[in-house]
């Protein structure tokens, strides 16, 4: 498994080593002692998510915050995205930074987000599936988020946002701006 840190502080990509034979593949989704030896984190997942989607469907910027953030670690099983991450602590020297990437079941990487960042995914493919493990436990009243257009950030969406797919909860959310003191 190779590890590599995408340029804001406790993300990396992960790529598995896949052994093919004429039977398939085989490859270790996750390996507990191997990411720790690799990145120095101490993650412990607590719940496995899959969520299926069609092409056009942006789903985020999700985060929770304070006592029930979450750390995730999201893949592919079939289909395509683009995954975003933006970073929100204060702190960081990444700030509202971003950081996106293809995911895919033929690459089958990986994104380790740490805790205090946003996070979406762009369907680029119908029937995709999208599996993620996440280190806390969902709390509804603590989940937040930011819009996926947010002109201070300026993601770019490798589409015609006025074409893709949101929840009515997406389509609502604030601007980093207007909830910063939240964070």
């Amino acid at each position: 498994m190779q590890i590599e840190s995408v340029g804001l502080q406790g993300a990396f990509l992960i790529t598995p080593d896949i052994f093919y034979d004429d039977r398939g593949y085989f490859y270790e989704f996750f390996n507990q002692q191997k990411f720790q030896e690799k990145t120095g984190l101490s993650i412990h997942f607590v719940q496995d998510n899959i969520a299926q989607s069609h092409k056009g469907i942006l789903r985020g910027l999700h985060f929770q915050t304070g006592d029930y953030a979450q750390a995730k670690l999201v893949s592919v099983l079939r289909g395509k995205v683009l995954d975003v991450i933006v970073d929100l602590r204060k702190k960081s020297s990444t700030f509202g930074q971003y950081f996106s990437v293809i995911l895919n079941d033929n690459q089958k990487q990986q994104l380790f987000i740490p805790r205090g960042f946003a996070h979406a995914y762009l369907c680029m493919q119908d029937d995709t599936l999208f599996y993620y493990k996440v280190d806390n436990y969902y709390h509804q009243s603590s989940e937040s988020g930011i819009r996926f257009d947010d002109p201070d950030i300026h993601i770019d969406w490798p589409v015609d946002i006025s074409q893709v797919v949101l929840s009515e909860k997406d389509r609502n959310l604030a601007y980093l701006k207007d909830i910063i003191d939240q964070l």
